[in-house]
């Protein structure tokens, strides 16, 4: 008797079998788009200086299978003032990065996060 398997037979189990990668790939539920760390922070330093003007109030994240969304409140139980949005199909195209206001129009779009957020920049205005 020895510990060593028999080298003889298959070492495959019977219901063992082959399986195309390609079919497997479809098979499985894919990820849902994620915001990256980078860019989390990129949106977190924007909600945060809007929170200490008093804009807005809170926030809510959504990791879809073909998305990922970041919606701004000004009251949880409202709509959202804004929706950022990272649409990686869309990458090749007009880019990946949105901003969306409450009616749906697309205030920004572009394929660099912090050129879409320039967006929420207040243009400088003239006193009297």
């Amino acid at each position: 008797m020895t510990d060593q398997p028999d080298l003889q037979g298959s070492n495959r189990p019977q219901d063992a079998s082959v399986v195309s990668l390609s079919e497997y790939r479809q098979s499985r539920d894919p990820a849902p788009v994620t915001f990256h760390r980078r860019e989390l922070d990129a949106i977190l330093r924007i909600y945060g200086r809007m929170v200490g003007e008093g804009e807005w109030k809170d926030y809510s994240i959504d990791h879809l299978k073909d998305r990922a969304v970041f919606c701004v409140f000004k009251r949880s139980g409202e709509m959202p003032l804004f929706r950022i949005e990272k649409n990686p199909k869309l990458a090749a195209k007009q880019g990946a990065y949105s901003v969306i206001n409450t009616n749906g129009m697309i205030l920004k779009r572009g394929h660099e996060l912090p050129q879409v957020l320039k967006v929420f920049d207040k243009a400088l205005k003239l006193i009297d």
